[in-house]
C-alpha cells in the first residue's frame, strides 16, 4: 500500500511538472511572436526612415513608380557619376536596389532587406516625406520633415 500511495504520489507530481512546462512554453512561443512581430513593424520603417535622413540633401529624395508601385528614390553623385538607391516592396519584401541613374531595372533585382507586404512613399506639402509600410501586423505610418525642403527631387 505504501509503494502504491508513493506512485500516486509520483504521478501527481509528474502531471503538474508537465502542466507547468507546458504553460511556460505557451506564453513563451506567445512572447516570442508577439516580439518578433514588433521587431519587423518597427524595423521596416526606421530602416526606410534612416535611408530617408541619409539622403536629404537639395535634389536627393523623390518618390517614384517601379511596376505600378511606390518607391523611395535616393540620388547621389558618386566620382563624377549619378547613382540612385531605389527602396520599394516588391514579392512580400521590402527591396533596395543601387544602380546607375537612367539604368533599366526590374523590381526582382533588389535586395530582399525584410518582410513586407506593401510599401507607400509620398511627398507632401512643407517638404514632409510619408512613410507607409504594412506587415504582417498592419500598416506603420511615419512622417519626415526633410531638410531639403519641399521639391527635393531627381
Amino acid at each position: 500500500m505504501e509503494s502504491l500511495m508513493a506512485l500516486a504520489l509520483f504521478g501527481v507530481f509528474a502531471a503538474c511538472i508537465t502542466a507547468v512546462l507546458l504553460t511556460g512554453a505557451g506564453a513563451y512561443r506567445r512572447l516570442t511572436e508577439r516580439d518578433n512581430n514588433a521587431y519587423d513593424r518597427r524595423t521596416a520603417l526606421q530602416y526606410v526612415a534612416a535611408k530617408a535622413r541619409q539622403g536629404d540633401r537639395e535634389g536627393g529624395i523623390a518618390v517614384g513608380r517601379l511596376t505600378e508601385r511606390d518607391a523611395l528614390v535616393l540620388a547621389e553623385t558618386i566620382d563624377g557619376s549619378c547613382y540612385e538607391t531605389w527602396i520599394y516592396c516588391y514579392d512580400g519584401y521590402l527591396r533596395e536596389l543601387f544602380t546607375e541613374q537612367g539604368t533599366d531595372l526590374a523590381p526582382e533585382d533588389g535586395e530582399k532587406v525584410l518582410r513586407a507586404e506593401d510599401f507607400r512613399a509620398r511627398m507632401e506639402r512643407g517638404g514632409l516625406l510619408r512613410l507607409d509600410i504594412l506587415t504582417a501586423t498592419g500598416w506603420e505610418t511615419e512622417v519626415l520633415s526633410l531638410r531639403s525642403g519641399e521639391g527635393s527631387g531627381i
